[in-house]
């Protein structure tokens, strides 16, 4: 039977199919100034950022701008995800019908969102924590999705955290970053990408830790994500100024389930240049960011006073030197010895 005679794809294997080419193409090596192939060695980059998040769109939403402007520095940005967010609200009628509750395929589809958020945002080492789909998206607290044995929540940590250190071994990053100890609002994948990071942070500088995953690296600083309060604040009330009233449907920051008081940020990075690209990244990830929701809203009316601004606090490391009124720092590698 020739490929003109095989019968066409049911509809939701084609989409399986187009997934499948777009990850593989978002995951094809980088190229070079004439169009070649070319391998990308660790330490042909001089700065090393990694950045561990949860699920698919997390990366953008918290941390999109920092990418776009260290990736646009000819930093190596190497983004984890550790799962596939399968457990997702479906936020587009046309594929609703991938969602948990019914063909349950929204994973791969959201696989194919973040390489196109990646190419947004030009970062060429995107990967999954063990590989693609080891373990899922676990859901809120109490739910069903939550106690699957193959979820991230319940996850073997120590192999866990021994996949983390394979990669910090072999990136050899000096700064990490992922989320507080409550995972920024209290999602449990969150949660245990914290736990797993912090692990794996101190893990990978250890000479007696599993020598079989690679020469010991000790990164040098670790950073959490942060929502500054007043950032949140200030573009609420220039929501409600301009108009617009649904930002989660709260008048004040203090009623969101993130954001933390400026004093403790330490961290400003203006990537206020590259919005442009963050936001693009945003779109790609349409099933879960409405369009015409709090998000866009926000990065329409506030732009560049808000939302190319990302900040941060060091937990671990030598804080470098900081600049303007606040004293924050505006650089993740600022005080790092480059090697």
């Amino acid at each position: 039977m020739t490929d003109a005679t095989l019968p066409s794809p049911e509809p939701g294997e084609r989409l399986e199919q187009d997934v499948e080419s777009a990850v593989l193409a978002a995951a094809a090596t980088a190229v070079d100034a004439a169009g070649e192939a070319v391998d990308i060695v660790p330490l042909d980059s001089p700065r090393r950022l990694l950045l561990v998040h949860a699920h698919p769109d997390d990366e953008t939403i918290g941390t999109g701008a920092t990418m776009a402007k260290y990736a646009a520095e000819n930093v190596l940005v190497t983004l984890v995800t550790c799962t596939l967010g399968e457990e997702g609200e479906v936020l587009v009628p046309e594929i609703a019908h991938l969602a948990a509750d019914r063909d349950d395929g929204l994973g791969p589809h959201r696989a194919g969102e973040l390489a196109a958020a990646m190419e947004a945002l030009r970062i060429s080492d995107s990967r999954y924590l063990g590989g693609m789909g080891r373990w899922r998206d676990s859901g809120m607290m109490g739910t069903p999705a939550n106690e699957r044995p193959d979820c991230f929540w319940q996850a073997d940590f120590d192999e866990a955290v021994r996949e983390l250190v394979a990669v910090m071994r072999e990136v050899r990053p000096q700064v990490v970053i992922t989320y507080d100890e409550n995972g920024g609002y209290g999602h449990p994948d969150h949660i245990q990408a914290h736990r797993v990071t912090v692990a794996a942070f101190e893990a990978s500088g250890d000479p007696a830790y599993a020598p079989q995953l690679g020469e010991r690296w000790q990164p040098s600083k670790l950073y959490w994500t942060a929502v500054s309060k007043s950032m949140l604040q200030a573009g609420i009330d220039l929501l409600k100024q301009s108009g617009e009233t649904n930002f989660f449907g709260v008048d004040s920051a203090d009623d969101l389930p993130f954001g933390v008081s400026d004093e403790v940020i330490t961290t400003e990075v203006d990537a206020s240049d590259h919005l442009d690209a963050k936001v693009a990244a945003m779109r790609a990830h349409k099933s879960q960011i409405e369009l015409d929701g709090p998000f866009f809203a926000l990065s329409n009316n506030v732009g560049q006073r808000a939302f190319g601004r990302e900040h941060y606090i060091l937990v671990r490391g030598e804080r470098g030197p900081g600049s303007g009124p606040s004293g924050r720092e505006d650089d993740l590698f600022a005080g790092v010895e480059h090697a």
